[in-house]
C-alpha cells in the first residue's frame, strides 16, 4: 500500500495555519511500524499555546451565544468530513501509531459516531428543566452553560478517538478549544485540524498546537484556560493535578491508565472467555488503558486455559499496519524498553515466564515486540511487577481458589477502570458491581471496547470522577440554577422586624 503525502502545516490559530521556519525545536515524526517511513518534522513554538488560548478566549463569547441548533449545524458540518475522508484518515492513524488497518480504521469511523450519539443522546443530559414551585409560588429553572475554554490534551494510542470524545461535547456545549495531540502523532492531530478547517468553524473556536511536555504545561497553567481535558499515563495526569493546585477553578477530566482484570470462573463459556481474553490483553499491542493486563482464574479450569490460551497467543500474527495483522507495534523505543524491563523485573520478582516477550526482527524495521504471559505463583500487592501498568502485550495470570481472594487482587493494584467475570452466576456478578472498585464492570465481555452511550471512567488512579463518552458533556458545562418569581410584589409577606409601610412604596 502507497502511503500518502504528508505536508507539515504548523499549529492552527484563529482558524489559519501557522508555519515557522525556525521554530523552538522540532518532533522527527517516524512511523513505529516502519522508521524509514518518515511522516515529517513538526515545529514547536512554546510561545504559541498563549496566542492560541488568547484566540479561543476571544473566540468565546460569540460561540457560547450561538443558539443550539446553529452549533449542531456546524458539528454536522464536520461530521460530512469526517466520512468523505475516513480513508485518508484511518491511514494516517496506522502511520503515525503502527497500529493495524482494520484497528484505525475502526478508530476513525467513531469520529462521525461520536457526533450523533452526543446529538441524539448525551445532549439530553443537559437539557433545560423547570421545576413548578420550587419555592411557594416560584418556579425553579436549571439551564447549562458552557464553561470557557477547555484545553484537550491527547493520547498517542487513540489520537483522534480520544481527544474527539472530548472535543465534540465541548465544542456543542458552548466552549472554545485548544488540542495538543500527544507528541508520538503529530500527523494525525493537524489532519483533524485540517478537517475542522475545511468545516469553516468561526476563527478562534477550535486551535491546535504541536508540542512537547513544556507545551502542555503552559497550556494547563494559561490563565485563558477554564478547564483540563486528558487522556494519558496516571504520571503525566497528576502533573496536571499539581500544576493547577492554585487554579482551583478550572475543572479537570483525568481519564488515566488501568492495570484492568479479567476473572475466569469455574462455571464460565470456556470458549468465549478465552477468545475475548486473548482480545483484551493483546489488541492493539496492550496499548489501551483498557486492556487486559491480569487474568484471574478458578482454579478448576486454570491449567487447561493456561494451556489453551498461551498455544492460541502463539498463532497471534504480528506485522505492519498494511499487512492487516492482529498486533502492530509498540509507540517508541522507551515503550519497548520498558517492556523488556519489566519481563525482568517479573522473573525477578518469582513469577514464572510461560511465554517471553522479546524485541521482533521484521522485513519493517520498527517497534516490535512478542505477546508475554507470565504466571503468578504467589499474589503480592507490593510487588512492582504485579501493581504496575506496563502498557504493553504482557498479561499476569493468577489461579485462585474462592471470589475473595479473586476480589482481593482485582482491588490491589490502586488503579480502578476496567474489570470482567466471565460466569453464569448472577451473584457473583452483584457482588463485583459493590466490591470491585472499578468505573467499568463487563460481565462475559472483554475489558476492552466501550459504548459512546455510556459512561467511562475510573476510580482511583485510572480518573478523578470525570467519566467521558456519554457523560462528558456534564463536565463541559455548568448548571445555572433560576428562581422565577412573575408575581407582583405582596408586601403583607414581608420579614417581620422590618418596620417599614410597604403601602407607602
Amino acid at each position: 500500500m502507497k502511503t500518502q503525502n504528508f505536508k507539515v502545516r504548523g499549529d492552527f490559530i484563529r482558524g489559519h495555519f501557522r508555519f515557522v521556519e525556525r521554530p523552538t525545536q522540532e518532533i522527527k515524526n517516524f512511523s513505529p511500524g516502519d522508521l524509514s517511513d518518515h511522516v515529517g518534522n513538526f515545529p514547536v513554538v512554546h510561545s504559541h499555546v498563549e496566542e492560541a488560548c488568547s484566540a479561543a478566549k476571544e473566540a468565546y463569547p460569540a460561540w457560547a451565544s450561538l443558539e443550539m441548533d446553529q452549533r449542531i449545524q456546524y458539528v454536522m458540518r464536520l461530521k460530512e468530513f469526517f466520512v468523505a475522508h475516513e480513508t485518508e484518515m484511518s491511514e494516517l492513524i496506522a502511520r503515525d501509531t503502527g497500529k493495524a488497518l482494520w484497528d484505525a480504521t475502526s478508530e476513525a469511523k467513531n469520529l462521525a459516531n461520536k457526533i450523533d450519539i452526543t446529538i441524539q443522546h448525551s445532549l439530553k443530559l443537559i437539557q433545560e428543566e423547570r421545576i413548578v414551585n420550587a419555592l411557594p409560588s416560584v418556579d425553579g429553572v436549571v439551564r447549562y452553560k458552557p464553561r470557557g475554554v477547555m484545553a484537550v490534551l491527547g493520547p498517542f494510542n487513540f489520537p483522534a478517538h480520544l481527544p474527539n470524545g472530548h472535543i465534540i461535547p465541548a465544542l456543542l456545549a458552548g466552549n472554545t478549544i485548544v488540542f495538543k495531540p500527544s507528541e508520538q502523532t503529530p500527523a494525525v492531530g493537524q489532519f483533524y485540524a485540517e478537517l475542522v478547517e475545511k468545516a469553516q468553524f468561526p476563527a478562534g473556536v477550535f486551535n491546535l498546537v504541536q508540542g512537547d511536555a513544556e507545551s502542555g504545561r503552559r497550556l494547563v497553567a494559561d490563565e485563558n484556560v477554564d478547564g483540563i481535558l486528558f487522556t494519558g499515563s496516571y504520571e503525566v495526569g497528576l502533573k496536571i493535578k499539581q500544576e493547577t493546585m492554585a487554579h482551583y477553578w478550572k475543572i479537570l477530566a483525568l481519564e488515566m491508565g488501568g492495570k484492568n482484570a479479567t476473572v475466569v470462573w469455574s462455571d464460565a463459556d470456556f470458549s468465549k472467555a478465552l477468545y475475548e481474553t486473548l482480545v483484551g490483553a493483546f489488541m492493539s499491542s496492550g496499548q489501551r488503558c483498557s486492556c487486559t493486563s491480569r487474568v484471574i482464574l478458578h482454579e478448576s479450569i486454570a491449567e487447561k486455559f493456561i494451556e489453551q490460551f498461551y498455544q492460541a497467543a502463539k498463532k497471534l500474527s504480528i506485522g505492519h499496519w498494511s499487512e492487516n495483522p492482529f498486533m502492530g507495534p509498540l509507540i517508541n523505543a522507551g515503550a519497548v524498553e520498558k517492556y523488556i524491563r519489566f519481563q525482568e523485573i517479573a522473573n525477578r520478582e518469582n513469577c514464572e515466564s510461560l511465554m517471553r516477550g522479546k524485541s521482533l526482527e521484521s522485513k519493517h524495521k520498527g517497534y516490535y515486540v512478542t505477546p508475554s504471559i507470565h504466571l503468578v505463583k504467589k499474589f503480592d500487592p507490593k510487588s512492582v511487577y504485579q501493581k504496575s501498568e506496563i502498557f504493553g502485550p504482557n498479561v499476569a495470570v493468577y489461579t485462585v481458589k474462592n471470589f475473595d481472594e479473586a476480589l482481593e487482587i482485582v482491588n490491589s493494584t490502586g488503579y480502578g477502570l476496567v474489570m470482567s467475570l466471565f460466569t453464569k452466576d448472577q451473584a457473583l456478578y452483584k457482588r463485583a458491581l459493590i466490591e470491585a472498585r472499578v468505573g467499568l464492570l463487563n460481565f462475559n465481555r472483554t475489558t476492552n471496547g466501550a459504548s459512546s452511550r455510556l459512561p467511562f471512567g475510573g476510580m482511583g488512579k485510572s480518573g478523578n470522577d470525570r467519566p467521558s463518552a456519554h457523560h462528558a458533556i456534564q463536565y463541559c458545562s455548568v448548571p445555572v440554577a433560576s428562581l422565577e418569581d412573575p408575581t407582583p410584589f405582596d408586601g403583607s409577606k414581608a420579614f417581620p422586624g422590618m418596620n417599614l409601610d410597604w403601602s407607602q412604596w
